[in-house]
């Protein structure tokens, strides 16, 4: 339950910054919103032990953010699978803490923004250079790793039976 509330909060808050910071190739905030994607690594603790349930969350939360804000279906379905399984192995070897978090983030974002660059670039859809996947991935560091690091002592607060998996 905690999991998908978390899910739900970051899909609409996603929705509600981007309509208020600049989101043009050229004009990026230093706050760019990628609240949705971080929501996975905060959820991944919170199912440990249901795995399966995590990835069906994963897809789904793709589906709906390929739906609300892309209109490229299951684009983002694939990919947010991915990035979750991705997430279940970076778990699996780094302790759960609020420095690692932070990595996850960093490494979560710039795989979610190399992955969408070769698929862009494969497809000729839009051209995009290196420099310009970096200006993307720096410019949407700042704001997540503060969302993921706030909502992740949240968690941390709460008691064990909201929880049902003890975070460190």
């Amino acid at each position: 339950m905690l999991s998908l509330i978390i899910v739900i909060i970051s899909i609409l808050l996603d929705g509600l910054l981007s309509n208020i910071l600049p989101y043009t190739p050229n004009a990026l905030s230093l706050f760019t919103p990628m609240l949705t994607i971080v929501s996975l690594i905060l959820i991944y603790p919170l199912n440990i032990k249901k795995e399966q349930n995590y990835y069906i969350t994963a897809a789904i939360t793709g589906l709906v953010y390929d739906l609300l804000y892309t209109n490229l279906l299951f684009y983002n379905a694939i990919i947010f699978l991915g990035l979750a399984v991705a997430i279940k192995y970076m778990h699996k070897y780094l302790e759960t803490n609020c420095l690692n978090i932070a990595i996850y983030t960093i490494l979560t974002i710039t795989l979610y923004e190399v992955l969408t660059a070769i698929i862009l670039v494969t497809f000729n859809l839009i051209p995009i250079t290196i420099g310009t996947l970096f200006y993307k991935i720096i410019h949407s560091l700042l704001l997540n790793i503060i969302y993921v690091e706030i909502v992740f002592l949240i968690i941390k607060l709460l008691p064990k039976k909201y929880k049902k998996v003890n975070i460190n």
